[in-house]
């Protein structure tokens, strides 16, 4: 099963576990952090499935799926909450949302919900079960904790596997050196934002023919890094 999941979610770190877990399961991505990005993007890209933050800036969950449910995008919503409220269940269902998660929540089981609700939807497209992730002659198979570069495998530490395993679910987004360094939290108790630039200089000597001129893992000056190359 495979979907595109808008994810609206003001927390970066919960937005980014959910991230990561969608692109486990062989789904693709976007992220938002406030209402207004997130009816913007439901409007562009026409997801097959929004995780949605009640708690969102500028426009709350409510007013998003009111609006997603005024128009005439059939859009499954599935929203999430900290708060454990019966009366913003109901409402969050009357509005018609299709399922309702409080948390904290298990990201097994958020993904169980996802499979549930696209099933019922019929909006996901089955396609052989492949976890994955290529983009730019880079492979990375987060089951198997592998990564293959042109076909040939290549040892990365835990630390540079999920910087790989980010970016190459979104090539060519550029990522801050503060979003990479998320990826290895709990890896490198000692980790720091300059400890990324190291993951990414030892990462050229990987999967670089010439880490001095790197055409893959590239550098966008004043911001951070990005992998160059489409998913394949």
């Amino acid at each position: 099963m495979c979907a595109h999941v808008l994810v609206a979610e003001d927390d970066e770190m919960q937005a980014e576990l959910i991230r990561r877990s969608l692109l486990a399961e062989g789904h693709t991505a976007t992220v938002v952090h406030d209402g207004a990005a997130a009816l913007d993007a439901a409007r562009r890209l026409g997801p097959d499935l929004v995780v949605l933050d009640l708690m969102l800036p500028v426009v709350d969950g409510f007013g998003v799926c009111r609006v997603l449910r005024s128009g005439d995008q059939d859009i499954p919503v599935l929203m999430l909450t900290a708060r454990s409220d019966e009366d913003d269940l109901l409402l969050g269902l009357e509005l018609g949302a299709d399922d309702y998660m409080t948390k904290p929540y298990s990201p097994r089981e958020l993904m169980a919900r996802i499979r549930t609700v696209l099933r019922r939807s019929g909006r996901a497209v089955d396609v052989p079960e492949d976890p994955v992730v290529r983009a730019g002659g880079i492979a990375v198979d987060p089951r198997r904790h592998e990564v293959r570069c042109d076909g040939l495998p290549v040892d990365c530490t835990p630390a540079e596997f999920q910087i790989l395993l980010a970016m190459a679910g979104e090539p060519e987004r550029v990522f801050t050196r503060r979003q990479l360094l998320q990826f290895t939290r709990g890896l490198d108790r000692a980790s720091t934002e300059r400890a990324v630039d190291v993951h990414i200089m030892n990462l050229r000597k990987k999967i670089e023919s010439d880490p001095r001129h790197p055409v893959r893992l590239l550098t966008v000056f004043g911001v951070g890094y990005k992998l160059s190359g489409g998913r394949t």
